[in-house]
């Protein structure tokens, strides 16, 4: 049987705590002394530690320091400060009972109110480059501590993990003290931080204790915030929103600059498109649908605008299929780019930056939503899938910077080996066809695609999807596929349409068959010995 002091009708009503008293110990001085002013103002005991107590103190104000309330010196080069029941006791007392009033008071502990603490810059220091004992120096112990113990009571103290929360606290030192409701947000904000410094310590110690033979961590943790309620999901009937993964630097960061609300199925489609321009080293657009390229194209040679030009010919791809499309470029959007898509009815435009008269442009387009890239974007090392009762977790599927080099040791089954401006036609086919939903094939023809054939069940389907986009185009274009051809009648399908040489994987028992094919028709065909699937 619970005690009498686990009695709900013992607990007294707390609802504003003036502050009398703070344990004050921050690694982050931002806005310090405008907080240690409002408190010595409002005449609140300030007890802190190490070099806290120096900023504060230098700066005129009144310190306790926290070895004179546990009667102990800080110790160990620092590690030990705030371990002792003289702080604790202090912080979790909770004063709505009796009892802990009275043990505190037979103790000869003095309660704090408000404790305003952020923790060690790990995170930072790893960042920086340290390794071994300079990162677990890093590593808060009375920090996090004391910051669970305040939150913990949160019905009689006020914790404070950010200088953010410094102007709330300051404006209710003036109203009498801390209110309920703020007390449990910050509660809440409090184990927010300890949660996510403690999933950095974990993830920096997993890094050291991989998968044999893989460098893939034996523990994951992901840490997300919400960033947004979206209006649905893929559909109407489904809730979605949008979080923000902790050391994210994609989609989910970038700033919108005009437009309606993203969508979740837009946020989809402009994660693809970058996926699709991204590849690409010269100024490049992929226009996206439904998470699949209807376009992709790098710019013409001698282009005066390079991003316009390779944007109307991703555009002239399928020109049907682009209305209504989500759009990225590699490259600033210009104002002739921006004047391109005037009269073409466009959901999203992404890149990493916007001239100032392209936006004047898009602007006459009040729903066009505009997404520029934080400066830091760059494409994710790991692809992470959810799954039911789990996760996949693999590497990116990326080309090397390389890939001109790579490409020279392709396997040149049959047919002559072509000409530079050819083999950059299948080096861009193939790169276009990582951004295709499998089974895809890519015909492309001065580093444009003239047509594409994604998400079908059988590889022979999606060449003829990808000839008959194409039509006349076809002829004397290249042809990229994801994977190998199971039986000859795809590649069958690819040179009765004219094309002039095929990239392929490869590994099939009938790649016989398809090389013979080839070689009676005249067609070029590498193989790579690598394949692209993107399901």
């Amino acid at each position: 049987m619970a005690g009498p002091r686990h009695d709900p009708s013992l607990y007294r009503d707390r609802d504003v705590v003036p502050v009398r008293r703070a344990l004050v110990s921050v690694s982050d001085k931002t806005d310090l002394l405008r907080l240690a002013e409002a408190l010595s103002g409002a005449g609140v005991e300030i007890v802190s530690t190490g070099s806290t107590a120096a900023t504060i103190r230098e700066a005129g104000h009144a310190v306790t320091d926290v070895s004179a309330v546990t009667g102990f010196p800080e110790s160990l080069d620092g590690r030990v400060k705030t371990l002792h029941p003289a702080v604790h006791a202090g912080l979790l007392a909770d004063l709505r009972l009796e009892d802990h009033e009275g043990q505190l008071q037979h103790l000869g502990i003095e309660p704090f109110e408000l404790v305003v603490v952020n923790l060690y810059p790990f995170v930072e220091t790893v960042a920086a480059g340290a390794q071994g004992d300079d990162v677990v120096e890093q590593i808060d112990i009375g920090g996090p501590a004391m910051v669970r113990a305040s939150a913990k009571n949160y019905a009689n103290v006020a914790i404070v993990v950010s200088p953010q929360s410094y102007p709330a606290i300051i404006e209710a030192l003036g109203q009498g003290g801390t209110s309920l409701a703020q007390r449990r947000e910050l509660a809440a904000r409090a184990f927010a931080h300890t949660a996510e410094y403690d999933r950095a310590v974990a993830t920096w110690f997993a890094e050291g204790t991989l998968v044999e033979g893989t460098d893939l961590p034996q523990h994951l943790t992901v840490r997300a915030e919400r960033l947004a309620i979206l209006r649905y999901g893929e559909n109407s009937h489904q809730r979605a929103a949008l979080y923000s993964r902790t050391g994210g630097h994609g989609i989910a960061q970038a700033t919108q600059l005009q437009g309606k609300e993203m969508s979740y199925n837009n946020y989809v489609d402009a994660d693809a498109a970058l996926r699709a321009a991204f590849d690409m080293v010269l100024p490049a657009v992929a226009i996206i649908k439904h998470a699949n390229p209807c376009g992709i194209a790098v710019t013409a040679p001698n282009a005066l605008d390079p991003i316009a030009s390779a944007h109307l010919r991703a555009h002239e791809c399928d020109p049907v299929s682009a209305f209504g499309g989500v759009i990225a470029a590699n490259r600033t959007v210009t104002l002739k780019m921006a004047e391109n898509l005037r009269d073409i009815f466009t959901e999203v435009v992404v890149a990493p930056d916007f001239e100032p008269a392209a936006l004047e442009v898009f602007a006459l387009k009040k729903n066009l939503r505009v997404l520029q890239l934080p400066a830091d974007w760059r494409q994710e090392r790991i692809d992470v899938r959810l799954v039911s009762g789990g996760l996949l977790l693999q590497d990116a599927d990326r080309f090397p910077d390389d890939i001109e080099s790579v490409a020279e040791n392709w396997d040149l089954v049959t047919g002559e080996r072509p000409t530079e401006d050819e083999m950059q036609n299948l080096i861009f086919a193939w790169k276009a066809c990582r951004a295709v939903k499998s089974n895809a094939i890519v015909l492309a023809k001065d580093s444009a695609t003239v047509g594409i054939g994604m998400g079908q069940v059988n590889r022979v389907d999606s060449c003829r999807l990808a000839v008959e986009r194409a039509g006349s185009r076809a002829a004397g274009s290249v042809a990229a596929s994801d994977a190998f051809f199971p039986f000859s009648d795809g590649p069958q399908v690819l040179m009765d349409a004219g094309i002039s040489a095929i990239v392929q994987p490869g590994g099939s028992v009938r790649d016989d068959e398809t090389i013979a094919l080839a070689r009676e028709r005249g067609v070029t065909m590498f193989f790579t010995g690598e394949r692209h699937f993107f399901h």
